[in-house]
């Protein structure tokens, strides 16, 4: 039989070596509370070396969860227009066809978007027409009643220019994108850092974000009651 190994010369020795840091005689000659405090920190040094071992990326376990459908959580619903950076104009869904050329609050230009994961995943109707915003194979855009299908999810990216983009959860790497004219791009000829891509949030004319004053609440010494103080 090979004879037994060394004994490990040092504390972190030992820890690369994955042996129980207790039976080191080192920790064994401490006094109590020393010696925990040095079990703690050499235990988190053990952790900080398992990590880098196995070099775990956290972004492919984001990306998996954005794109997993969420089932359990409750769907948020909101209503905006979408400014396109080439056309100068909103988004229109007009029935089955859809284009980039609607006015400020325009009726086609209103927008339903449904938040479909805990993550990035819309599904986006217009208001006036019911219909949704989906992209077949082929590239093209157009509007549907039924939006159930996977044609009509997107994964909505915000850019390091504060614009969104919007790319086809079936198709990946297809975008939604128009033309100065207004005229919607096919998907196989869109990339993300084509301005045809880039679309700006707005809210429809005349209308703002309806959020309700934040209270304060102090408690006097006299009475113990709570009173709701407006700021400002």
């Amino acid at each position: 039989e090979p004879p037994p190994p060394p004994p490990p010369r040092d504390v972190f020795s030992a820890l690369r070596l994955h042996l129980p840091v207790s039976t080191h005689p080192v920790l064994a000659t401490l006094p109590g509370c020393l010696s925990l405090c040095l079990h703690f920190l050499l235990l988190c040094f053990q952790v900080q070396v398992l990590a880098a071992e196995e070099n775990v990326d956290f972004r492919i376990h984001v990306e998996n969860q954005t794109r997993a459908r969420d089932d359990v959580s409750r769907k948020q619903l909101r209503l905006y227009q979408l400014y396109s950076r080439t056309s100068g104009k909103h988004i229109q869904v007009l029935g089955r066809r859809i284009s980039a050329r609607g006015e400020d609050g325009d009726k086609y230009a209103q927008l339903l978007v449904e938040t479909d994961t805990f993550g990035s995943q819309v599904r986006i109707k217009g208001k006036e027409t019911e219909f949704y915003l989906c992209m077949n194979r082929k590239g093209k855009l157009v509007g549907k009643p039924d939006g159930t299908s996977k044609e009509c999810v997107f994964i909505e990216k915000v850019l390091e220019n504060n614009y969104t983009a919007l790319m086809s959860a079936k198709y990946s790497g297809w975008y939604v994108g128009f033309t100065k004219k207004g005229r919607p791009r096919k998907g196989p000829k869109t990339r993300e850092n084509q301005q045809d891509v880039h679309f700006m949030k707005r809210y429809p004319k005349g209308q703002t974000e309806l959020q309700k004053p934040f209270k304060y609440t102090t408690v006097t010494k006299r009475s113990r009651r709570i009173r709701p103080t407006h700021p400002g």
